[in-house]
């Protein structure tokens, strides 16, 4: 076994492999590029701070910023499980988070913009006793922190999907996500959706079994969970600085892609979360790469219209896509960052 040690970058190590393209090149873009580009409109930027390591390259990114032009970078503390309400009323300008949340949002008219897509999966559905598919949910008890959280809005997408009926044919069980381990465990919930790294843990406890993981079981894994979002005031008045930023959390979500181990000893060693061996399990699980590859569009029609078929949303996918979303810096990006 290497010694965790060695995992770790300095910053003069991350910036150079960083500026020289890193492993197999698959940072694309050179530091005469980035030169050649107007600085930034502002040098402050503020990201979300959330307890999900699925979120590594929000984290990451931390070491990039700097090379594109912005000194003040501050992470704002997510307070509650929806953090759309702090980036609505402008106090972040840039974050990662679950694109079904975004949706209810843009459907009731928050000020933020869809930029991209980072990677699929990340939310699992572990269940004990006789459930072994999501139709087995009817009429059972689930887990989630609140309604209206991530973990409630994607298991009523699934639960939709198959043709249950999330209003009526689910109980749902509203819990602190730290009680997760525990209420499963104990039997108080039939069921329970979870995020990293709560699966991770599950898994090592050998408690319950995973009826999906949206990382790798279709249709879930075929489009984005997270995505890069941000406030459209910011984009509006910083178009420069809204695509240097966004760089750099691509080039981010690349290096959780390629170097886990580094990624995930760089956020415990920074504060960002505190246990090496489940950051490191997620950072090896999820296909990070997918942002390349995968369309967010697709993904955002995709939830949209199951959204609406249940009356989460009243808005068409168009509608959203028209008022709530802007590829231009993603195209721009995709042909910079050249796998």
């Amino acid at each position: 076994m290497r010694n965790q040690r060695s995992e770790g970058w300095s910053r003069r190590e991350f910036l150079t492999k960083v500026a020289l393209g890193g492993t197999a090149g698959f940072l694309g873009l050179e530091r005469s590029s980035l030169a050649a580009e107007p600085p930034p409109e502002t040098t402050r930027i503020r990201l979300n701070q959330t307890p999900g390591i699925c979120s590594a390259p929000e984290y990451v990114v931390k070491q990039l910023l700097p090379d594109e032009g912005f000194k003040d970078i501050q992470y704002v503390p997510e307070t509650s499980v929806n953090p759309f309400p702090m980036m609505a009323s402008g106090k972040v300008d840039i974050m990662i988070a679950f694109v079904s949340q975004f949706l209810i949002s843009a459907d009731a008219g928050a000020p933020i913009t869809l930029l991209g897509g980072v990677h699929p999966g990340c939310y699992e559905l572990v269940s004990t006793g006789q459930i072994r598919a999501i139709r087995d949910l009817k009429g059972k008890s689930v887990g989630v922190p609140a309604m209206g959280s991530g973990h409630h809005v994607f298991l009523a997408s699934m639960a939709a999907y198959v043709g249950l009926d999330p209003r009526k044919d689910i109980n749902w069980v509203i819990h602190k996500p730290a009680e997760s381990v525990a209420l499963l465990a104990e039997h108080k919930v039939d069921a329970l959706m979870a995020f990293p790294p709560i699966p991770q843990e599950l898994r090592r406890k050998n408690i319950g079994r995973v009826i999906v993981n949206s990382a790798v079981d279709l249709p879930w894994s075929q489009y984005f969970c997270c995505a890069v979002l941000a406030n459209r005031e910011f984009v509006r008045k910083h178009p420069v600085a809204t695509k240097r930023a966004f760089r750099a959390i691509l080039k981010a979500t690349d290096i959780c892609a390629l170097e886990p181990e580094r990624a995930a000893k760089y956020i415990v060693d920074n504060g960002f979360t505190k246990e090496y061996q489940p950051a490191l399990q997620t950072l090896k699980e999820l296909p990070y790469a997918k942002w390349r590859e995968y369309d967010p569009e697709d993904t955002v029609r995709f939830y949209a219209l199951i959204l609406h078929d249940i009356g989460m949303i009243k808005s068409s996918p168009n509608k959203i896509i028209a008022q709530a979303t802007d590829w231009r810096f993603l195209r721009e990006l995709k042909k910079e960052l050249k796998g």
